[in-house]
């Protein structure tokens, strides 16, 4: 590894921060979690091999992680996922090519559609439920109970902090 030029400023700081490694933790466990659900006996055959050759993305799991199983508007969906409504049109298109969602009316206001998780959905979902609990034990398995609760519970009070 070369010496850092002393006459050039240090710019590890754009990398060694807070967020950089938020991230990377968030995307080393969100892959975990893809994985654990590409092998899962319980994800519906079609949508496990799907995920298994990376056709199902993090992206596709805000649909998974944030529609309620009574069913959402797409605005809704797209508000609490923190995404613009055409992004989260375009993965829950996505979702019901491969039978995980449908749309239907909105018993509120028929003008409106939900969207709804199918049997097949809701096996997905189950299956995504294991796939969180093994990635978070193999991560307790890793940095041990004490550290996991005391990022838990720091992770959980930074995000929900007001600004």
């Amino acid at each position: 590894m070369p010496l850092p030029d002393p006459a050039l400023p240090d710019e590890r700081w754009r990398q060694a921060h807070l967020g950089h490694w938020l991230y990377l933790a968030g995307r080393r466990f969100e892959e975990r979690v893809l994985t654990l659900v590409g092998r899962s006996p319980r994800a519906p055959l079609a949508l496990a091999n799907l995920a298994a050759r990376g056709q199902v993305t993090a992206a596709h799991l805000h649909v998974t992680r944030h529609l309620r199983q009574g069913g959402d508007r797409l605005t809704d969906l797209a508000l609490r996922a923190g995404m613009s409504k055409q992004a989260m049109a375009d993965l829950v298109d996505q979702c019901l090519a491969w039978g995980l969602v449908l749309r239907e009316p909105d018993p509120q206001d028929r003008r409106a559609r939900r969207i709804r998780f199918t049997p097949t959905g809701l096996d997905w979902l189950a299956a995504f439920q294991d796939a969180i609990e093994r990635a978070e034990a193999e991560a307790r398995a890793e940095l041990g109970e004490d550290v996991l609760t005391v990022v838990r519970l720091g992770l959980e009070a930074y995000a929900t902090s007001p600004d």
